[in-house]
């Protein structure tokens, strides 16, 4: 630990630390499927020239007209070039959850339950919002 790191907690430092690398990660995997898919390294779910012709559409007669699935339907198109990218946008919003489960142990060790109680509801809230179940017209 150096001087200007020696007064940062190690459930901080735990934290830092995968949420940088979640962060690198994601954007690893957002910048890496953006280029397969402008480079045509992996096909598109909704081919290019047609994507011009339907953009002006209203969303529903869009999902409708691609057969694009909505929620988490769309890991199934996740191969598409087009859809690739939610991949990394999921790794990005999976670090916080993946960051908060790490400090709940060092938490736990030192008898702070309230801190332990805040990252579960944290995750809880997280989970539930991702779940899409209080989406609107489920």
């Amino acid at each position: 630990m150096t001087k200007e790191t020696s007064h940062i907690s190690s459930e901080q430092q735990r934290y830092a630390f995968l949420l940088q690398l979640g962060s690198r990660i994601g954007l690893a995997v957002l910048i890496a499927s953006f280029l397969a898919y402008v480079f045509g390294l992996i096909p598109a779910h909704v081919p290019l020239e047609q994507l011009t012709q339907l953009w002006h559409l209203p969303l529903h007669e869009y999902l409708e007209k691609t057969n694009t699935p909505t929620g988490w339907n769309w890991v199934s198109l996740a191969t598409k070039g087009d859809i690739s990218n939610l991949i990394g946008i999921a790794i990005l919003c999976a670090s916080s959850v993946l960051c908060l489960l790490a400090v709940i142990p060092v938490y736990a060790r030192r008898g702070d339950k309230v801190y332990v109680v805040l990252c579960i509801l944290a995750i809880a809230v997280q989970l539930l919002a991702a779940s899409g179940i209080l989406s609107v017209g489920h």
